[in-house]
């Protein structure tokens, strides 16, 4: 971590003079769209794509080097994916990030042994497995378009609490996105997540994506309704006591929550966005994008000879740069904001003070 803090002013001057070069420290793999929810919020479930293989990955891996230091392998349904043990050994063997993130619906009756698969190996590494819930019981159903979807998400998630018992380095979450279905039940998924035994409780807004093919889509709750979920959010965390490392996590959580607030609010980015910087994804057919909800072409990776950095210092990125930088963009996207964070002085001022002030965690939340 402390070698990501050191690169901060590295990127903050890449963004402004495009000096140093710089690869992305935060990276969100999609191998396939493929998933086997068919959720209220989301219709990637109905996208078929010309997929990298894994040899494909793994000279794109190589090509990044330990530039990135948190993976977010992503989907669609990331542990249906036939070749998720080998890719994410892969992103282990060639970048050694700190940080492996996988979100899961909990249907697979699979997923707990194809992480224990990851875990023997990616022994470095903080793995994190993210459970969605979007409701209690019938209603996460609803959501989910699955019927008994809540029934192994339940046993699904014992399976991953043991699994933490067998591997220190396992953190299991659990993720719920406030949309205009879940947002009036988000007091009993507070409630559930708390004695749940996970170790986070972690969520996002419902936002149009292009990736998703969600635009146009009426899945975002109104500022009114989702300013008093999150408020909810905040009296939740301010409630707790964090130690160690979750101090910071929290910390940070607690920006994001007042973050997205702003953004709807003001309609505008707040402070900087660093995708294209600092964030990027790769989707499934090898095109790079710098973040889910634009999805700018930047280039295609069999078209560079898997090379990422051809098309990441090219030209084609740059008009790209210059419209985010001109803030004609702005979302809550988590992924990227949790990054723009890390390089916005008076948010990393803020998670400091919270840090080290002993009344806990607090937040201006009204």
């Amino acid at each position: 971590m402390l070698g990501v803090l050191a690169r901060i002013p590295l990127f903050r001057l890449y963004r402004q003079f495009g000096w140093p070069k710089m690869l992305p420290i935060n990276i969100t793999l999609s191998p396939s769209p493929k998933c086997n929810s068919r959720c209220l919020t989301c219709n990637i479930w109905m996208k078929r794509e010309n997929e990298l293989s894994l040899d494909e990955w793994d000279k794109v891996l190589a090509s990044l080097g330990d530039a990135p230091y948190w993976f977010t392998i992503s989907g669609g349904e990331p542990l249906m994916f036939p070749d998720i043990v080998e890719l994410t050994k892969l992103a282990y063997k060639h970048c050694k990030p700190g940080i492996i993130n996988i979100p899961t619906n909990a249907i697979l009756k699979s997923g707990p042994e194809r992480v224990r698969e990851i875990l023997k190996t990616c022994t470095d590494s903080q793995l994190i497995i993210n459970l969605s819930l979007d409701g209690v019981g019938e209603k996460h159903d609803h959501i989910r378009g699955v019927p008994g979807n809540f029934e192994k998400f339940e046993e699904r998630l014992q399976q991953y609490l043991e699994l933490r018992k067998e591997f220190p380095n396992l953190a299991v979450g659990i993720h719920s996105v406030v949309s205009v279905f879940s947002v009036g039940h988000l007091d009993e998924l507070i409630a559930y997540a708390d004695q749940s035994g996970a170790d986070q409780f972690i969520t996002e807004i419902a936002e149009p994506r292009v990736e998703l093919d969600t635009v146009g889509l009426p899945i975002t709750p109104d500022k009114a309704s989702y300013r008093a979920a999150i408020n909810q959010l905040i009296a939740y965390v301010n409630s707790k006591q964090y130690k160690g490392v979750s101090r910071i996590t929290e910390a940070f959580r607690l920006e994001y929550y007042d973050l997205v607030k702003r953004i709807l609010e003001e309609q505008d980015q707040v402070i900087g966005c660093y995708a294209g910087w600092a964030s990027a994804q790769i989707y499934a057919d090898g095109t790079v994008w710098p973040c889910c909800v634009r999805a700018d072409d930047l280039g295609n990776l069999r078209d560079s000879n898997y090379d990422f950095k051809e098309i990441w210092f090219g030209e084609k990125i740059k008009d790209v740069r210059r419209s985010i930088a001109a803030k004609e963009c702005h979302c809550p996207l988590a992924n990227a904001s949790y990054t723009n964070m890390l390089h916005d002085i008076p948010t990393v001022t803020r998670v400091g003070m919270k840090v080290i002030t002993p009344d806990a965690i607090q937040v201006r939340g009204k």
